[in-house]
């Protein structure tokens, strides 16, 4: 058989292939679409939802920060079109609000039922994964139903839904099918029986309707779940790093007491450690609003998958070999004169001052986390904790962007990541200059 006629039969077969897979995917959308959820009958005229449901699933929303994605910079709250950066180009978020043309008006609790947990919209097509449906799946209906009646309730926004932008061949319906099929699959949450209630419930909290793991479980180069749970990830797209849940030397809290992890949900401070960036978002939109039951429930979940770090530094994601920085290295001289001149004032010759109930610099997890972005961030574009209800005007730390060259505040950050008894990986001034233009929110 000449190599011609080899390459012909061989295209010949992948397009069959493609095309019996387009079929099954095809047949899988029909049917999807005209089944109802879990063989219960579409709903229709339901009544009015009572008072104590809809309280229930303004709650939830709040749990679950809805408003967060949901509503576009200056926009209506839940009226959707915000975008969200992702490898793959912008997804635009959509309404949620009681409109019937444009929102969730004329959705059945069916429906939203099926988005939450099999990620498909009401047409029966797969959602893109940017909706957190992997995380959402195991929600209870009945705090589904709750959701959904509260969102109802909302005065209804004429918002057209924004047509996402995302590249070729991310843009086809059939990726996000064969997506579906590769990385999702639906579920349920099932209490751990040797668990009390408390732990139960944070695990509900943490990994369902606060779908922490969106953030902080790396993907893959096509966008499913890779590695470890909660171990940590770069988020490129924003210019963050969401760091591991379960390393102590990061966002762990096995060293912190329950009451400590509690106030730092509820305001974002405590005498370890701040929120920042997305996550000072969370705080401020969501978790602040969350009762002290609920915020002690995660404090004891968070702890129990806390582990204490034992290997040495390491880079998630970088590829390549890890080279730290040795004591006569002339770029921490240098950061070490630059700190006594623009930072020692405030913090401290040793790193030890700090306003009371603030973290000081001296073993601050911002300089041992795996990836110097946040502490770069910090840095650059100043320290901004969230403004809540306990503590609306909190201490600020301006920003040195505008004062210091990025070889400057390259060495700052490179010297404060291997003093004081932390052991940290250089950083360069590229990756300085890489966060300058990045949005600080």
């Amino acid at each position: 058989m000449s190599r011609t006629l080899r390459r012909v039969m061989i295209a010949a077969l992948a397009l069959l292939f493609i095309g019996a897979i387009a079929q099954v995917v095809s047949m899988r959308l029909s049917m999807r679409a005209n089944t109802p959820v879990s063989g219960m009958a579409p709903a229709s005229g339901l009544p009015q939802p009572a008072s104590e449901v809809l309280a229930r699933g303004a709650y939830l929303a709040l749990a679950g920060n809805c408003a967060g994605c949901h509503t576009a910079r200056g926009g209506e709250p839940y009226a959707g079109g915000r975008p969200i950066a992702t490898p793959f180009g912008t997804v635009y978020t959509s309404n949620l609000t009681a409109d019937t043309e444009t929102g969730l008006g004329a959705w059945s609790d069916d429906d939203f039922w099926r988005a939450m947990h099999e990620g498909r919209s009401r047409d029966g097509r797969a959602l893109t994964p940017a909706f957190p449906y992997t995380q959402f799946t195991r929600i209870t209906r009945t705090d589904s139903d709750a959701i959904h009646a509260w969102l109802r309730s909302l005065p209804p926004v004429r918002a057209p839904n924004r047509a996402n932008a995302l590249r070729f061949p991310w843009n086809q319906p059939l990726l996000t099918e064969l997506w579906q099929l590769a990385y999702f699959r639906p579920a349920t949450f099932v209490p751990d029986d040797a668990r009390d209630a408390a732990f139960n419930r944070g695990a509900y909290l943490v990994e369902v309707l606060g779908h922490c793991g969106a953030c902080h479980t790396g993907r893959d180069s096509l966008g499913g779940a890779d590695g470890v749970a909660f171990a940590g990830a770069e988020l490129a797209e924003l210019g963050w790093y969401a760091p591991s849940l379960l390393s102590d030397r990061e966002a762990g809290v096995g060293r912190w007491t329950p009451e400590e992890t509690a106030e730092w949900l509820a305001t974002g401070i405590n005498r370890h450690a701040i929120a920042a960036g997305p996550m000072a978002a969370v705080v401020t939109g969501s978790l602040q609003h969350l009762e002290r039951s609920d915020l002690q429930s995660m404090a004891v979940y968070l702890k129990a998958m806390a582990r204490p770090d034992t290997d040495g530094p390491r880079v998630q994601g970088l590829g390549r070999a890890i080279v730290l920085p040795s004591a006569g290295d002339p770029m921490l001289a240098g950061g070490e004169r630059l700190y006594a001149k623009h930072c020692a004032e405030c913090h401290g010759d040793k790193g030890e001052l700090a306003a009371p109930g603030y973290p000081p610099l001296a073993g601050n997890r911002l300089f041992a986390m795996n990836s110097p972005v946040n502490a770069i961030r910090a840095v650059l574009h100043g320290g901004f904790a969230p403004a809540t209800n306990a503590k609306p005007r909190p201490l600020s730390m301006p920003p040195f962007g505008p004062q210091l060259d990025d070889r400057e505040l390259a060495a700052i950050v490179s010297w404060l990541r291997n003093t004081w008894g932390q052991r940290g990986t250089r950083v360069e001034a590229r990756q300085v200059n890489a966060l300058r233009s990045v949005p600080v929110d």
